[in-house]
């Protein structure tokens, strides 16, 4: 047995030295590290990239367009073969009476065409869809900001879940060791006749449920730290070493004060930038009711030949179309843009409320967790007082040992609330941050790293 517990504990130490070299990483350093790298934010800014590179395509249909086309054809149509031969400059006057103009011989003609076209009057089509474009970009960015605070959350959760789990993994190993030697005492007990064998018995059930706890509580933090790994954008066989999980600070402000920024919160930002997207369309649908002007300038080259230039031309046009009858078309797609619009700002309204009802929420759940974790605290100096009372009354034959294990069991109870408590106050503070409008970072203790009095550290 003695020789299972020294290979178990360097076992033990060895993983410990293991765990120091990895990364050291506190909750601050974690979030700033997910928006910078999490995979949710590379994609977003990825997507605030295409937005504006739209916002620029939109805006280029507002310079000339120009093109070059190369056109062949094969023809022996009258009119299209004497317009070629024109074109090409080739005409002549006595092939042509000396023929049938009715019945040309084939011809073939290449039309090199260099093309330039603006828009003059799009009756706001174009305008409207420019707007319609930069407010899309301009949400894209709204969301990539609210996609990095909701990673820098996530990162923080996962944090303190790792920490969570790794010191209750400590806390239970610390039970462990206690009813250990409950176990080894009560047998020292048993063999001079000093108890009864079912006592030992019952300890023994009791240390074999720990070490399944303990066994259980590392795989858990295996899958932590593998999380930990994720919301970092991270490998996951990266190993963290985490600061101490630090006691939560006191609430900053009253609930009213937590509504201050609830309007400026970055996806309420970027539904408004929509919606605004979304009235424009009224103003592009309502275009088509209105002329489009436009400047075609045009220079061919034409002969007989790909590529050819034997004959050259030059046009200069100005353009305008007004749809005379569309069956009212452009009129319902208006009235449809309006109501979509109209639709979109109660949805925005019920956002804004949604808002402050998830602020007051997360308000509360934050004040209540801070509430159970003073409570905790209290109950659990009162649970590890209870245990050195009942260790001493068992040293002296007063009590029995299924006292000692429930008052160890007490005691290790009383610390897992504490530590629960101190791990879910931190999480709704991080929650109510995001909800209000600001950033996690900002609930945050001055330091991340200040050592506070935690269960590992006491017997």
């Amino acid at each position: 047995m003695n020789y299972q517990v020294i290979l178990l504990s360097a076992l033990l130490s060895l993983l410990g030295s293991t765990r120091v070299l990895g990364e050291e990483l506190d909750l601050g350093s974690a979030m700033a590290r997910a928006r910078e790298q999490a995979r949710e934010v590379t994609a977003a800014r990825a997507r605030a990239e295409a937005g504006d590179r739209r916002a620029s395509q939109a805006k280029a249909y507002r310079l000339p367009s120009v093109s070059l086309q190369e056109i062949w054809i094969r023809t022996d149509s009258p009119a299209d073969a004497f317009g070629l031969l024109l074109n090409q400059e080739r005409f002549s006057l006595s092939e042509f009476a000396a023929g049938d103009p009715n019945d040309p011989v084939t011809t073939e003609n290449a039309t090199t065409r260099l093309a330039l076209s603006l828009p003059v009057y799009t009756g706001g089509e174009l305008s409207g869809r420019i707007r319609q474009a930069r407010l899309a970009a301009e949400a894209t960015h709204d969301t990539a900001a609210w996609i990095e605070e909701g990673a820098a959350l996530s990162a923080g959760e996962a944090y303190i879940r790792l920490a969570q789990i790794r010191e209750q993994v400590a806390l239970l190993e610390h039970s462990l060791a206690t009813v250990h030697a409950h176990v080894q005492l009560a047998r020292a007990y048993v063999d001079q006749g000093m108890l009864v064998r079912s006592e030992l018995l019952r300890a023994e059930v009791e240390l074999s449920r720990l070490e399944d706890l303990s066994s259980q509580a590392r795989g858990q933090a295996k899958v932590a730290e593998a999380n930990l790994s994720f919301r970092l954008g991270a490998d996951f066989s990266t190993a963290w070493q985490l600061e101490p999980l630090s006691d939560p600070v006191p609430l900053n402000g009253e609930l009213a004060e937590w509504f201050d920024d609830a309007d400026s919160r970055l996806d309420l930002s970027a539904a408004q930038r929509m919606l605004a997207a979304g009235e424009l369309e009224v103003k592009v649908k309502k275009s088509g009711l209105l002329p489009k002007i436009g400047l075609v300038a045009r220079r061919d080259w034409n002969d007989d030949e790909l590529f050819g230039s034997n004959g050259d031309s030059t046009s200069i046009m100005a353009v305008a179309n007004i749809d005379l009858f569309s069956g009212g078309r452009h009129r319902a797609a208006a009235a449809a843009a309006r109501s979509e619009a109209d639709a979109a700002r109660s949805d925005i309204e019920q956002f804004r409320a949604g808002i402050r009802l998830a602020i007051k929420d997360a308000f509360e759940k934050a004040s209540s967790s801070r509430e159970r974790h003073l409570t905790a605290l209290a109950a659990q100096e009162s649970a590890r007082e209870v245990e050195r009372i009942t260790r001493e009354r068992f040293k002296k034959g007063i009590v029995k040992t299924i006292d000692l294990l429930d008052a160890t069991t007490q005691r290790r109870e009383a610390e897992m609330r504490e530590l629960m408590a101190r791990a879910e106050a931190h999480l709704a503070s991080l929650a109510l941050a995001v909800e209000a409008g600001r950033r996690p970072e900002s609930v945050l203790p001055p330091t991340t790293t200040t050592t506070t009095t935690t269960n590992t550290r006491t017997e």
